[in-house]
């Protein structure tokens, strides 16, 4: 199994190395064009109180969006793969995950962690959503279980959940980070804080709220909701110690979510997970090209909007039928088992 999922992996890293070069003039273009016009939009949201919060409202909905699409340049900046020079990875990193309030040294170390232990059954709990099996909830004492339902319940999953992960969970250090790790996050969060106090102190806290609550909510919903599906999905993978596949978890646990061109375009492409999950060197601008490619990158799990939405109902994963299941059939195995 080792031998055969290095030669898999060496193949894949052949036939996608191709699109792994980042090109400085795509890059350049993308940060124009996602960082540009969230600041005009954010501009205006703020000049557009003094009219109404409904044409307010209008510049913050796309100006989220943007933000979404300035989070991927993050994100592909913590692979290294937005730009050849990893200093100018770091340095573009920093700036997108102060603006998406994100510490770039921790997100970056525990993404990588994802990637490394995706669908890893032994290794879950760095970058997941939290995921029990059928067996170990009906193991579980009460209490677990009933912290483990409120926690998958979608009103706090997707409510609180996205306000919670950006503007608390990521303030503090992850157990076990390095001292380079605790510096940055401490720096991003001195940053944060000035930058909040000095817009509340200048704008006015009710306009800093006005503005900034319905544009960062909307922006941290769209991100959860996008790593939720990706790979929450009913014919997910999850597998114990050799039994576990680096490309298989990739082409089975990473789903490829098919959105509208224009969700596609402020999604930075990242609906093209499974490729990402292959080759996470290959940049954001490259993935449909990559998908394109191969036959069997087309023949992965496919979400739509649509289907997407059946994800929610998922609450565990049962390790006999290789699938996510729903509240009926876990109260179905809870009966059979007294």
């Amino acid at each position: 199994m080792e031998k055969q999922t290095k030669n898999s992996l060496r193949e894949w890293k052949n036939k996608l190395e191709i699109y792994e070069k980042p090109r400085i003039s795509a890059s350049i273009r993308q940060i124009i064009n996602s960082i540009g016009p969230f600041i005009i939009l954010w501009v205006l949201a703020y000049l557009s109180l003094q009219i109404s919060f409904w044409l307010t409202l209008l510049c913050v909905i796309p100006a989220a969006g943007f933000l979404v699409r300035t989070f991927i340049i993050f994100h592909d900046c913590t692979h290294h793969s937005f730009f050849k020079n990893r200093k100018a990875n770091k340095i573009v990193g920093t700036i997108t995950g102060i603006l998406t309030f994100c510490s770039y040294e921790q997100w970056r170390n525990s993404h990588n962690l994802h990637h490394a232990t995706n669908g890893h059954l032994e290794k879950r709990g760095d970058g997941d959503i939290w995921t029990l099996t059928l067996q170990e909830y009906a193991q579980a004492p009460w209490l677990k279980r009933l912290l483990y339902r409120t926690y998958r319940n979608p009103i706090v999953m997707f409510i609180f959940g996205p306000l919670y992960l950006f503007l608390i969970s990521y303030r503090f250090n992850r157990k076990n980070a390095s001292k380079k790790e605790k510096r940055n996050v401490w720096m991003t969060n001195i940053i944060l804080a000035t930058i909040v106090l000095l817009l509340g102190f200048t704008l006015g806290w009710k306009a800093f709220i006005l503005v900034e609550l319905p544009l960062f909510y909307i922006a941290a919903f769209s991100g959860v909701w996008l790593f939720y599906v990706q790979h929450q999905f009913e014919d997910g993978y999850f597998e114990n110690g050799d039994n576990w596949n680096y490309v298989e978890a990739a082409l089975k646990g990473s789903s490829f979510y098919k959105l509208p061109k224009v969700l596609q375009w402020f999604s930075g492409n990242i609906g093209f997970h499974h490729v990402h999950h292959l080759n996470s060197n290959v940049p954001n601008y490259q993935l449909e090209k990559a998908h394109r490619s191969d036959k069997r990158l087309q023949e992965v799990p496919t979400l739509t909007l649509w289907t997407s939405l059946k994800s929610l109902t998922f609450k565990l994963w049962d390790e006999k039928s290789k699938k996510f299941i729903g509240h009926r059939d876990i109260q179905k195995f809870l009966r059979s088992q007294h």
